[in-house]
């Protein structure tokens, strides 16, 4: 992420524009000093200059962890472009009044309190895969690997969909235009969960309990995986022993849980048959990509598992979808990446006073 600094601070030109860059989900916070560049119309125009990577669990607040990141910064070769006046942070949720609504998150975020914290004027939140998909584009073919090739023989224009599972269940539409693409933010992780089969059925049931929606989000995130392993070894009449989403990923790749097992075949199957519905619904033809934190760590498994079957299983749109090529991208850095090109092109936007 690193990029080295001037020399000197006279070098940097009047065009320079330094903000902070973020992308905070329930697991990880990574965190960047990034600025604008000059770049042509296929080009990134923002680069990321230094960055860090949080655990959230060790940190009290949000406001502390971007604190600390500000504070390092007052240490590094940068001290001299502080203090960002800016902030676009890419965040699991969505936005009510001045709070960002996630339950994923381990603490609330006030957006006054951030920004009353770094001392900035400029504090944006947007949901965390609107900013993956304002990477998307300058994500380069060498970074993607195919899953399924679709007839086209690979991604094309036309509408995309990037989805991923993670500690919650991301998801954003693509849509091309003639002043370049545009994001759609979506919710789509709390569409209701449909079963594809007789089995399934009977995990839809133990996982609704008395509840009356079960969202997609409750099978395919990370704490989803641990409820379909626990649903799974209830059905199969043995006790859940596994604790975590990534015991129950290890038992799985590693066969020595039926159950596990069992639960990790399942979330590859509704995955595929997910997929194929936001396919559908967005028409996209253009592709889908797939990202996350859990698929990188599965995708051998993926590649062998009911996805591709499940993805094709829709009757009547069978032909369409077997057009679609689905990728999977590494996230890493792309989140924070895709916020600050979010906010450079709001700030591109936006007539001077």
């Amino acid at each position: 992420m690193a990029t080295p600094p001037p020399s000197h601070a006279s070098t940097a030109t009047a065009s320079d524009t330094y903000f902070l860059a973020a992308d905070v989900g329930g697991t990880h916070a990574r965190v960047a000093l990034a600025r604008t560049r000059p770049a042509a119309r296929d080009e990134c125009p923002v680069e990321l200059l230094h960055g860090e990577v949080y655990a959230c669990a060790d940190w009290p607040s949000l406001a502390d962890l971007l604190a600390d990141f500000t504070d390092k910064l007052a240490l590094s070769p940068w001290r001299d472009r502080l203090p960002p006046q800016s902030c676009a942070m890419a965040c699991a949720g969505y936005v009510q009044a001045d709070t960002v609504v996630n339950r994923n998150l381990p603490w609330p975020v006030s957006i006054s309190t951030l920004r009353a914290r770094l001392g900035i004027t400029r504090l944006e939140v947007i949901n965390d895969f609107e900013a993956l998909a304002y990477a998307v584009p300058y994500v380069k073919p060498a970074e993607m690997r195919v899953l399924m090739e679709g007839s086209a023989g690979g991604l094309s224009a036309g509408p995309m969909v990037v989805m991923g599972p993670g500690t919650g269940l991301g998801c954003a539409a693509i849509l091309p235009g003639s002043q370049g693409h545009q994001v759609l933010a979506t919710e789509a992780a709390h569409v209701s969960l449909a079963a594809g089969t007789p089995r399934e059925l009977d995990i839809l049931r133990m996982l609704s309990g008395h509840h009356q929606h079960v969202p997609v989000e409750s099978a395919l995130s990370g704490p989803g995986l641990l409820k379909l392993y626990r649903a799974i070894s209830t059905l199969r009449g043995e006790v859940p022993t596994l604790q975590t989403p990534a015991e129950v990923t290890a038992a799985a790749l590693d066969r020595s849980s039926g159950a596990a097992l069992e639960a990790l075949h399942t979330f590859c199957a509704l995955l595929g048959s997910f997929a194929a519905d936001l396919a559908a619904l967005y028409s996209a033809h253009g592709g889908i990509l797939l990202a996350g934190g859990i698929l990188p760590k599965i995708e051998p498994f993926l590649r062998q598992s009911d996805f591709r079957l499940r993805f094709l299983h829709k009757g009547i749109l069978t032909p369409f979808l077997e057009r679609v090529p689905v990728h999977v991208i590494n996230h890493g850095d792309l989140g924070v990446l895709g916020a600050a090109c979010w906010l450079h092109r709001a700030t591109a936007s936006t007539p001077s006073v």
